[in-house]
């Protein structure tokens, strides 16, 4: 029997956080991709901490398309990293491919000065 897609997904997300956990010195980079928003958090996985998060909801991210605001969140939550004292992070793509959207947030990130 074929999996479905959110299975399929939950089953790959499990596997990278068997391996990717966060510290204060080295947090983890969530990203959950909607159909419509997408959404990035800084995690402290140690004390179960939420450091910073940034979404494509938030009033000061303007973008026309679905690509355009992907790009501003991972810009957006590099610069809530250096302002909290953070140089390098755990990728967490979260069960998505390394594509589209997702892409776009990690190397937007990687632009404004995150370390991955």
């Amino acid at each position: 029997m074929a999996l479905s897609k959110l299975k399929r997904r939950n089953r790959i997300k499990h596997r990278i956080r068997k391996i990717i956990s966060g510290t204060s010195t080295k947090p983890r980079l969530t990203v959950y991709r909607s159909n419509k928003e997408i959404y990035a958090q800084l995690i402290n996985d140690v004390n179960g901490v939420t450091i910073a998060s940034v979404s494509s909801r938030n009033k000061d991210i303007k973008a026309s398309t679905k690509q355009e605001a992907s790009a501003a969140v991972g810009k957006s939550i590099a610069e809530l990293a250096s302002k909290a004292g953070i140089q390098s992070v755990s990728f967490d793509r979260n069960g998505y491919l390394y594509h589209g959207r997702v892409k776009v947030l990690a190397e937007a990130a990687r632009e404004a000065g995150l370390k991955f």
